[in-house]
């Protein structure tokens, strides 16, 4: 088994920390050193020897991860030529190992989650493994849902499973978009509803058979070479792989995992892995808090006072300064994109 990082997401969400030129994956989210991409790494190395994990990563934070994984040789570095979501990626990946005559299963993993039981990963990637030996199968990690969350797609597996690949090992009946928050609260009572955790476990073989059957001109590009496969690449669409192929698969399945994993995409993440003060608050810097609680302050430099707030998100770096309200931080992205536009537009 090789496990393939891929690195290339923006993070906006986790503005202003996470920006363009250094997304959260390259920064220390959840430990108090190392950065989310060396946490990741760390996590496959403890089951995997060196040469069998490589980072996906588009040329423009090349020299971020070169200079955070140096042990990397460039031979397990996969390199887009510009970020195209994760079809095109995960595409580029499986193009990349069959030019070079391999086969073995690989783990496709995003760089950014916090996973602190490496050892309950391994097995669950272990069992997975077995699995997706079988050409045509694919097996994405299914997490046990905690809470009614509107931030993750959910997974439906099917309650009468054959067994075939373990008992464990269920068939995906149907992938579900990510839902409002009364439907989110419908789907985690029912059972066998899993978030989907964006790991998938196959074969190169396999992604290049699905690609030329749901996506085939954007398999095309991947029969070019140097030069020509890059001015091709920067032309593909930007399509995620559970819309590109997941989505459409007959012989998909879920391993369900119960384990710590979260996929730190908002500030409220925080909460759950470090934990609240008394006054319910994450107080990360110089804040000074008066009749101050449930709310997350960051400062990145500047001493920051906070007065009679509640259930507010508070962040200040050198890019910028964040207010929102905990109930609206899956906007911050569209945020985002509205003042990246007006920046666009000649706005200052």
């Amino acid at each position: 088994m090789k496990a393939v990082i891929m690195a290339g997401g923006k993070g906006t969400r986790f503005w202003p920390r996470s920006t363009t030129a250094k997304p959260k994956q390259f920064l220390s989210l959840t430990s108090g050193e190392a950065t989310m991409l060396q946490e990741t790494y760390s996590r496959f190395r403890s089951c995997l020897p060196e040469e069998d994990v490589y980072v996906a990563v588009s040329r423009n934070y090349l020299p971020l991860v070169r200079e955070q994984l140096p042990q990397l040789s460039e031979d397990q570095l996969i390199i887009e030529p510009e970020q195209r979501d994760t079809a095109p990626c995960i595409a580029l990946t499986a193009s990349f190992f069959q030019k070079r005559g391999l086969n073995d299963v690989i783990v496709t993993a995003p760089s950014d989650q916090y996973i602190p039981d490496a050892a309950e990963l391994i097995e669950a990637l272990r069992a997975a493994e077995l699995a997706a030996r079988d050409e045509g199968v694919v097996v994405t990690m299914g997490i046990v849902p905690t809470r009614a969350e509107t931030g993750y797609g959910y997974i439906e597996a099917d309650e009468h499973e054959d067994g075939k690949y373990g008992p464990d090992i269920k068939t995906v009946k149907a992938f579900i978009e990510k839902p409002t928050l009364s439907r989110a609260e419908e789907l985690i009572a029912i059972p066998n509803m899993y978030w989907n955790s964006g790991i998938f476990i196959w074969k190169p073989s396999t992604i290049a058979g699905y690609m030329q059957l749901y996506q085939p001109e954007m398999w095309r590009v991947f029969e070019l070479e140097g030069e020509q496969l890059a001015h091709a690449y920067v032309q593909l669409p930007k399509l995620s792989i559970d819309y590109a192929l997941i989505e459409k698969l007959e012989r998909l399945y879920t391993l369900p995992i119960a384990f710590t994993w979260d996929d730190v995409g908002v500030w409220t993440s925080l909460e759950r892995i470090f934990g609240v003060d008394s006054d319910g608050n994450i107080l990360l810097g110089k804040i000074y808090p008066t009749g101050t609680s449930n709310s997350i302050v960051y400062a990145e430099k500047q001493r920051v006072m906070v007065i009679g707030i509640d259930n507010l998100i508070v962040v200040s770096t050198d890019e910028g300064l964040l207010i929102c309200h905990k109930t609206q931080e899956q906007a911050v992205k569209q945020a985002i994109a509205a003042m990246d536009a007006e920046r666009e537009g000649g706005m200052p």
